[in-house]
């Protein structure tokens, strides 16, 4: 399961690829990328309401803060846009020999994508209107 978030605005991104998707993952996700937060910084992550994102059951650091979206709206969530291009490029069509190939192409596929900044940028960026996205 890969987990992602992007700074609006930025080309930096943070991601883990996880073994599964669970609280206990969705943990280990908050707590790293909040090891990355510069001091003084506070993070809003917008997540989907997958059974894994539920703030009840998740330790989340207090230098994060999570916003549910609505249920069955990805198109209000912009990494949506990253893993709909890491599939198309990289990830699909494709037969994997093992559970470690897998994650081996999801690195490989975040790696190329992350070289491609300015593409992570416009593939996850907010859409502000007709033709001004």
């Amino acid at each position: 399961m890969p987990a992602a978030f992007r700074w609006p605005g930025h080309d930096d991104a943070f991601a883990l690829v996880l073994p599964e998707a669970r609280v206990v993952t969705m943990d280990l996700f908050l707590a790293r990328f909040a090891e990355t937060l510069p001091a003084g910084v506070h993070a809003v992550l917008m997540l989907d309401q997958a059974g894994w994102h539920g703030r009840a059951a998740l330790q989340v650091p207090d230098t994060i803060t999570l916003l549910p979206l609505p249920p069955y709206s990805p198109e209000l969530n912009p990494v949506e846009r990253v893993w709909l291009c890491l599939r198309e490029r990289f990830l699909s069509f494709r037969l994997y020999q093992s559970e470690q190939a897998i994650v081996d192409a999801l690195c490989a596929a975040w790696n190329a994508l992350r070289v491609r900044q300015a593409k992570l940028a416009r593939s996850s960026r907010w859409k502000t209107g007709p033709g001004k996205g």
